[in-house]
Protein backbone atom coordinates (compact mmCIF):
# COMPACT_ATOMS: atom_id res chain seq x y z
CA UNK A 1 0.00 0.00 0.00
CA UNK A 2 1.53 3.35 -0.74
CA UNK A 3 -0.64 6.99 0.01
CA UNK A 4 -0.67 8.90 -2.88
CA UNK A 5 -3.69 11.55 -1.88
CA UNK A 6 -3.59 13.51 1.38
CA UNK A 7 -7.25 15.55 1.78
CA UNK A 8 -6.97 17.45 5.58
CA UNK A 9 -6.09 14.41 7.71
CA UNK A 10 -7.88 11.86 4.95
CA UNK A 11 -5.65 9.77 3.57
CA UNK A 12 -5.83 7.55 0.00
CA UNK A 13 -4.24 4.26 -0.67
CA UNK A 14 -4.29 1.97 -3.16
CA UNK A 15 -4.25 -1.97 -3.24
CA UNK A 16 -3.86 -3.22 -6.64
CA UNK A 17 -2.81 -7.16 -5.74
CA UNK A 18 -4.32 -9.71 -3.68
CA UNK A 19 -1.60 -10.16 -1.20
CA UNK A 20 -1.61 -6.32 -0.45
CA UNK A 21 -4.64 -7.38 1.66
CA UNK A 22 -3.40 -8.26 4.87
CA UNK A 23 -6.15 -10.45 7.28
CA UNK A 24 -6.32 -6.65 9.27
CA UNK A 25 -7.43 -5.01 6.03
CA UNK A 26 -9.31 -7.38 4.98
CA UNK A 27 -11.36 -7.34 8.18
CA UNK A 28 -11.36 -3.58 8.47
CA UNK A 29 -13.02 -3.63 5.08
CA UNK A 30 -15.82 -6.25 6.37
CA UNK A 31 -16.35 -3.60 9.52
CA UNK A 32 -16.93 -0.66 7.28
CA UNK A 33 -19.13 -2.49 5.05
CA UNK A 34 -20.90 -4.10 8.33
CA UNK A 35 -21.61 -0.43 9.62
CA UNK A 36 -22.71 1.04 6.13
CA UNK A 37 -25.34 -2.04 5.23
CA UNK A 38 -26.14 -1.50 8.76
CA UNK A 39 -26.63 1.92 8.75
CA UNK A 40 -29.16 1.91 5.51
CA UNK A 41 -26.11 2.69 2.94
CA UNK A 42 -24.47 0.52 0.80
CA UNK A 43 -26.34 -2.93 -1.14
CA UNK A 44 -25.32 -5.76 0.52
CA UNK A 45 -23.68 -8.33 -1.72
CA UNK A 46 -25.58 -11.02 -3.83
CA UNK A 47 -26.19 -14.17 -1.17
CA UNK A 48 -26.00 -11.93 2.16
CA UNK A 49 -29.21 -11.07 3.48
CA UNK A 50 -30.62 -7.82 3.95
CA UNK A 51 -29.89 -5.75 6.95
CA UNK A 52 -28.93 -6.24 9.93
CA UNK A 53 -26.35 -8.13 8.79
CA UNK A 54 -22.84 -9.53 10.75
CA UNK A 55 -19.32 -9.08 9.27
CA UNK A 56 -19.05 -13.08 9.01
CA UNK A 57 -21.80 -12.42 6.51
CA UNK A 58 -19.83 -10.21 4.56
CA UNK A 59 -16.63 -11.77 4.78
CA UNK A 60 -16.64 -14.17 2.00
CA UNK A 61 -17.63 -10.97 -0.56
CA UNK A 62 -14.89 -9.17 0.66
CA UNK A 63 -12.50 -12.24 0.29
CA UNK A 64 -13.73 -12.14 -3.30
CA UNK A 65 -13.21 -8.59 -4.31
CA UNK A 66 -9.72 -8.53 -2.64
CA UNK A 67 -8.60 -12.35 -4.49
CA UNK A 68 -9.13 -10.58 -7.77
CA UNK A 69 -7.13 -7.52 -7.00
CA UNK A 70 -4.79 -6.90 -10.32
CA UNK A 71 -3.38 -3.95 -11.44
CA UNK A 72 -4.62 -3.89 -14.75
CA UNK A 73 -7.77 -4.96 -14.08
CA UNK A 74 -9.52 -4.35 -10.01
CA UNK A 75 -7.74 -1.55 -7.61
CA UNK A 76 -9.09 -1.24 -4.38
CA UNK A 77 -9.03 2.57 -2.96
CA UNK A 78 -9.29 2.89 0.72
CA UNK A 79 -8.97 6.28 2.69
CA UNK A 80 -8.53 6.57 6.30
CA UNK A 81 -8.53 9.10 9.19
CA UNK A 82 -6.15 9.07 11.41
CA UNK A 83 -5.13 5.51 10.41
CA UNK A 84 -8.62 4.52 10.75
CA UNK A 85 -10.10 2.68 7.86
CA UNK A 86 -13.06 6.05 6.65
CA UNK A 87 -14.15 4.50 3.26
CA UNK A 88 -13.35 2.47 0.31
CA UNK A 89 -14.52 1.42 -2.93
CA UNK A 90 -13.91 -0.80 -6.03
CA UNK A 91 -12.55 0.49 -9.22
CA UNK A 92 -12.98 -2.33 -12.09
CA UNK A 93 -11.85 -2.93 -15.60
CA UNK A 94 -15.19 -3.68 -18.09
CA UNK A 95 -13.93 -7.39 -18.98
CA UNK A 96 -15.24 -7.33 -22.37
CA UNK A 97 -12.89 -6.19 -24.90
CA UNK A 98 -15.48 -4.34 -26.67
CA UNK A 99 -15.45 -2.06 -23.39
CA UNK A 100 -12.21 -2.30 -22.08
CA UNK A 101 -11.48 1.51 -22.22
CA UNK A 102 -14.32 1.96 -19.28
CA UNK A 103 -14.39 1.17 -15.96
CA UNK A 104 -16.96 0.82 -13.31
CA UNK A 105 -17.20 1.76 -9.52
CA UNK A 106 -18.62 -0.05 -6.91
CA UNK A 107 -18.88 -0.33 -3.29
CA UNK A 108 -18.06 3.37 -2.56
CA UNK A 109 -18.74 3.39 0.86
CA UNK A 110 -17.85 5.78 4.03
CA UNK A 111 -18.00 4.80 7.31
CA UNK A 112 -20.91 6.39 9.28
CA UNK A 113 -18.17 7.98 12.05
CA UNK A 114 -16.91 9.78 9.25
CA UNK A 115 -19.90 10.48 7.31
CA UNK A 116 -19.83 14.73 6.03
CA UNK A 117 -16.07 15.39 6.48
CA UNK A 118 -15.32 15.21 2.58
CA UNK A 119 -14.08 11.10 2.55
CA UNK A 120 -15.91 10.50 -0.07
CA UNK A 121 -15.47 13.26 -2.50
CA UNK A 122 -11.69 12.45 -1.63
CA UNK A 123 -12.03 8.93 -2.57
CA UNK A 124 -13.90 9.77 -6.00
CA UNK A 125 -11.53 12.36 -7.14
CA UNK A 126 -8.49 9.84 -6.48
CA UNK A 127 -10.31 7.34 -8.60
CA UNK A 128 -10.46 9.84 -11.11
CA UNK A 129 -7.02 9.78 -11.17
CA UNK A 130 -6.29 6.26 -11.03
CA UNK A 131 -8.55 5.09 -13.70
CA UNK A 132 -7.24 7.89 -15.93
CA UNK A 133 -3.75 8.29 -14.89
CA UNK A 134 -3.13 4.46 -14.14
CA UNK A 135 -5.46 2.35 -15.83
CA UNK A 136 -5.88 4.11 -19.29
CA UNK A 137 -9.34 4.17 -18.96
CA UNK A 138 -11.67 6.86 -20.72
CA UNK A 139 -15.42 6.56 -19.11
CA UNK A 140 -16.59 5.29 -15.29
CA UNK A 141 -19.51 4.24 -14.94
CA UNK A 142 -21.65 3.08 -11.26
CA UNK A 143 -25.13 2.50 -10.26
CA UNK A 144 -26.59 4.50 -7.15
CA UNK A 145 -29.85 3.70 -5.50
CA UNK A 146 -32.44 6.46 -5.38
CA UNK A 147 -34.00 7.64 -2.41
CA UNK A 148 -30.47 8.39 -0.62
CA UNK A 149 -29.28 11.94 -1.97
CA UNK A 150 -26.56 9.75 -3.89
CA UNK A 151 -27.48 11.32 -7.03
CA UNK A 152 -26.51 14.85 -6.41
CA UNK A 153 -23.22 13.80 -4.72
CA UNK A 154 -22.60 12.59 -8.32
CA UNK A 155 -23.80 15.12 -9.56
CA UNK A 156 -21.45 17.49 -8.39
CA UNK A 157 -18.70 15.35 -8.88
CA UNK A 158 -19.21 15.76 -12.61
CA UNK A 159 -20.94 12.99 -13.49
CA UNK A 160 -24.36 12.66 -15.45
CA UNK A 161 -27.60 10.37 -15.49
CA UNK A 162 -27.89 7.94 -18.35
CA UNK A 163 -30.76 5.58 -16.95
CA UNK A 164 -32.68 4.57 -14.39
CA UNK A 165 -34.37 0.76 -13.91
CA UNK A 166 -37.84 1.72 -11.93
CA UNK A 167 -38.03 0.02 -8.73
CA UNK A 168 -35.19 -2.32 -9.76
CA UNK A 169 -34.16 -2.28 -5.49
CA UNK A 170 -36.43 -4.00 -3.33
CA UNK A 171 -35.14 -2.59 0.47
CA UNK A 172 -38.24 -3.77 2.31
CA UNK A 173 -41.45 -4.75 1.50
CA UNK A 174 -43.12 -1.86 0.22
CA UNK A 175 -40.38 0.34 -0.50
CA UNK A 176 -38.71 -0.09 -3.87
CA UNK A 177 -35.87 2.07 -5.09
CA UNK A 178 -34.94 3.46 -8.88
CA UNK A 179 -31.18 2.34 -9.62
CA UNK A 180 -29.87 5.03 -11.05
CA UNK A 181 -26.98 4.54 -13.96
CA UNK A 182 -24.49 6.80 -13.55
CA UNK A 183 -21.48 7.65 -16.25
CA UNK A 184 -18.57 9.91 -16.13
CA UNK A 185 -16.06 10.63 -19.11
CA UNK A 186 -12.20 11.14 -17.94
Amino acid sequence: MTASETVPSTVIAQLSRPHDATEAVRRNLAACWTAVVNAGGAVVPTGCPLPPVAQAMLRPAVERITRELSPDHSRLLMATVDGALAGWLLLRREAHPLAAHCGVVNHVQTHVHFRGRGVGAAMMRHAQGVARDEMGLERLQLAVRSGLGLEEFYRKAGWEEVGRWPGALRVSPGDDRDEILMSLAL
